[in-house]
This record gives C-alpha cells, structure tokens and sequence, in this order.
C-alpha cells in the first residue's frame, strides 16, 4: 500500500497524477508525465516542485505524484494479491509426514510435520505473476515445493527431499507423484557422499565451538546429524535412503536429550564417518543421477497441468 504522507526526497522521480497547465490555461503537462523533485516541502501538507523534461517547474501536492519505480510495479499488479485469488494449496500433489514420527523418535506431544509438492495451473506459471518456489504454513506445520524446485533439491541429494521420497508416512499422492516415488531410485546417486557429509562436517564444526563456549550443544541437531550420517551409509549401500531408525532409537535419544556424554557423541560421529568412506567406496549408485529421466518426466507433469 501506498504511503501518500511519506515526504518524498529532493532527486525522486515522479509522475503526475494529473495534467498541469499556467494560469492562462496553456498546458505545462499531462496527466502521467515524468519528471524529477527538485525541492521538498516539511510536511504532507505542502507543495513540491517537480522539474519536467524540458525544464519547467510545476508545484503539485503529494496525492497528485506518484513515485515513478511504485507506479511501473503497479501495472502488473500486486503479484501476492493476485496469487491469494488462486488456491494454490488445491494443486498439492504429494503430502506426506517426515520429522520424529517418520523415524520412529517420536513422543506423545511430537508434531506432525507434513512436507510434499505442488504442481501449479500451467497458465499461471507462465504468466508475469509466476509463483512461489514452495507454500508455507507454519502454523500446520506444513511445507510444499513447486515440482521443478523439488527435483531439483532431490537430483542434488538434499536429504529433506530424499526423505520426502523414502519416508514411509504419506498420506496423499497423485498419480504423477506415484510414477516419481515408483522411480525414486533415479535421483539417488554418489552425491549423496558429498551432499551427507559436507552438511555433516560443516554442522558439527559449530557444535563444538558451542560446546567449548557454553558447554551446552543443540543436542537435538546433533541427534539428527548422526542419524543424517547412519542414513547417508544405508543408501549407499543398499540403494534406499531409510528413514525409519528404530534400531538407534534408544541411543539417539539419549543424545536427543543430552544424556550421552560430548565424546561419546563425536566418538560415534567419528566411527559413522569411517563407515562412510567405506560405503562411499564400494557403493553402486551412479556418480550422477539420471537426469534426463528427470528432465521427461518434469516436462510431461508440466503438461499435465495444462487445462
């Protein structure tokens, strides 16, 4: 919205809102002419002096300019107000549960965090308006990608996404979505070494500087970086990323809640890597994930929602 009581600054550019003539009626400008503040007043009340092109000075008031970079954005509109006209919710296409209760951590009062895809209308992802990389609803704890940005956080082996696509909870899924999760196995690739462990290393560098500052890490983050390390060796190894970690449920938890010493942790953390290396060097994932397989597939669903 508009601040029409915003004084504007000496150099703004502006148009007129109205057409500007002299006392004689001889026309100075049009309606929608340009030209540049060359003196402010104090307050709303006032003048300014606008300079046009050819040199003159008009004095308008501030309802009668609008600031030029305002006035070309609003001939497209208000691209959210006009996303809040289509129920873009209406077009997810895969829900599914991903957080505790996917991996089998959870308690009684854990949330139910719920992730997934949208495909949106054709015609309006082609317009000027586009639409958002993902809809968020942090309230229902709830996060859904455009298809396009999805795949293509899974075909660099993001782990959100790969869970997504392996978590055993889903509760909704389109037939589009059924072909992508029956060919899931084409996104995996050895990037998921890459992908696992940089995020790893990176994360536990900063819980150790919390550590040595407060004594006192995110338990909870290095909970689920270990359990992100036992994930990552799964699916090089056998070619499926798990989601459920049932069997380490205990030990995790007691890292969760910051009952496992601080060397034990890294101990674990350290012995995971280890394994990975390993993994990493016997795996049978491609180096790359299909990417053309991708690129069709993401073609026919765009033409899918074509209506």
């Amino acid at each position: 919205m508009k601040n029409l009581h915003l004084v504007l600054p000496v150099g703004t550019q502006v148009v007129t809102r109205r057409a500007v003539a002299t006392g004689a009626g001889v026309p100075l400008c049009a309606a929608g002419a340009v030209g540049e503040v060359v003196a402010a007043p104090v307050d709303y009340h006032h003048a300014y002096r606008v300079r046009l092109p050819d040199g003159a000075e008009v004095s308008l008031r501030r309802d009668e300019l609008s600031i030029r970079k305002q006035e070309q954005a609003g001939l497209l509109g208000d691209a959210g107000e006009v996303l809040r006209d289509h129920d873009l919710y209406a077009h997810v296409i895969y829900r599914c549960v991903v957080g505790s209760r996917a991996y089998g951590l959870e308690h009684d009062a854990s949330d139910t965090d719920l992730r997934g895809v949208y495909l949106p209308p054709a015609e309006l992802h082609w317009s000027l308006y586009g639409v958002p990389e993902q809809l968020e609803n942090a309230a229902a704890e709830e996060c859904y990608w455009e298809l396009q940005k999805f795949l293509g956080l899974a075909l660099k082996a993001n782990p959100n996404i790969l869970e997504c696509l392996y978590t055993p909870l889903v509760q909704h899924a389109a037939p589009v979505m059924r072909e992508l999760l029956a060919e899931r196995h084409r996104v995996l690739s050895r990037m998921v070494y890459q992908t696992f462990n940089g995020y790893v290393l990176s994360q536990f560098k900063r819980l150790e500087a919390d550590f040595r500052a407060t004594g006192a890490p995110r338990w909870k983050h290095a909970m689920h970086l270990v359990r992100l390390l036992v994930s990552g060796i799964t699916a090089l190894r056998e070619g499926h990323v798990p989601v459920r970690v049932e069997e380490h449920r205990e030990r995790l938890l007691r890292i969760k809640h910051g009952d496992a010493a601080w060397a034990e942790v890294n101990a674990w953390r350290l012995a995971l890597h280890r394994e990975f290396d390993a993994a990493y060097a016997s795996t049978v994932l491609p180096e790359r994930p299909d990417y053309a397989w991708a690129n069709d597939f993401l073609v026919r669903a765009r033409r899918s929602a074509v209506h």
